[in-house]
C-alpha cells in the first residue's frame, strides 16, 4: 500500500514539474531577447596604426575650420594619410603609392616615396592628377646622403639645404629627383611614380585644409 502510495505521489509532481518548465521557458526566452550587444561606433574604418601613434585621441566629427595647424603623418606600409591637429586625429586617408613603395627614396626614377620630414612647398589646385600638395623632397638628409657619395655637387648640396632653411621648394632637377607630390585621382592601388594619391573627394578636403609650410612626416 506505501508503494502504490508513493508511485502515487510521484505521478502527482511530474505534470506539476512540465507545468512549471511550461511557465520558466518563456519568461527565460523573453529576457534573452531583451539582451542587445554593446556595439561601439567607430568614425572611421581604419584602426589605430599603434600604441605610439602621433595623437591622443580621435575626433572625425571636427569641422574643417578649427584645423589651423595640421600636421600630416604618411604610413606607407598601412597606406594612411593622419592629419593630426594638436594631440588629436581630425583625418583618416586611404592612400596609393608607386611601384616600389618600401625603403626611402635615393635617385630620380627609382619608384620610392621619400622618408623623413618634409613641409608643404607648393600647392596647385589644378593639378595634372586632381589636385596637388608639393612635398619638399629632396631634405637635407638625402642632400648629406648623395654629397657624401659623390652622388651631387657641393653647389647642389647647398642649393637643396638652403631651400630647405628658408621654406622654399628645393631643386627638383638633380639625380635626386623631385616632384613628389600629394595628390588625387584615386587611392585603390600603387599607381604613382613615387607620389602619395588620394581619393578626389579626400584631396578636396585635404587640400583646403592644408597650408603651405604645414609639416609633413613620412614613414616606413
Amino acid at each position: 500500500m506505501l508503494r502504490v502510495c508513493h508511485i502515487a505521489r510521484e505521478r502527482t509532481l511530474v505534470p506539476w514539474f512540465f507545468l512549471l518548465l511550461l511557465v520558466l521557458l518563456p519568461s527565460c526566452s523573453s529576457k534573452d531577447t531583451n539582451i542587445r550587444p554593446t556595439v561601439q561606433i567607430v568614425s572611421s574604418s581604419f584602426e589605430p596604426v599603434k600604441p605610439d601613434a602621433p595623437y591622443c585621441r580621435i575626433d572625425y566629427n571636427c569641422p574643417t575650420s578649427e584645423i589651423r595647424s595640421p600636421r600630416i603623418y604618411v604610413f606607407k606600409s598601412e597606406r594612411r594619410l593622419l592629419l593630426v591637429q594638436d594631440d588629436t586625429l581630425v583625418r583618416d586617408f586611404r592612400i596609393g603609392l608607386g611601384p616600389h613603395p618600401s625603403g626611402d627614396k635615393f635617385m630620380r626614377g627609382d619608384g620610392r616615396t621619400p622618408e623623413g620630414e618634409f613641409y608643404v612647398c607648393v600647392k596647385n589646385p589644378d593639378s595634372k592628377f586632381y589636385k596637388s600638395l608639393g612635398l619638399s623632397y629632396p631634405a637635407p638628409k638625402h642632400a648629406e646622403q648623395a654629397y657624401l657619395l659623390g652622388a651631387i655637387s657641393r653647389e647642389e648640396y647647398f642649393s637643396i639645404t638652403d631651400a630647405c632653411r628658408t621654406r622654399c621648394i628645393p631643386p627638383w632637377n638633380t639625380v635626386l629627383g623631385g616632384a613628389i607630390f600629394i595628390h588625387g585621382g584615386g587611392a585603390h592601388e600603387d599607381w604613382t611614380e613615387g607620389c602619395v594619391a588620394l581619393s578626389n573627394s579626400a584631396m578636396d578636403e585635404l587640400f583646403e585644409i592644408v597650408p603651405v609650410g604645414a609639416p609633413v612626416q613620412i614613414l616606413p
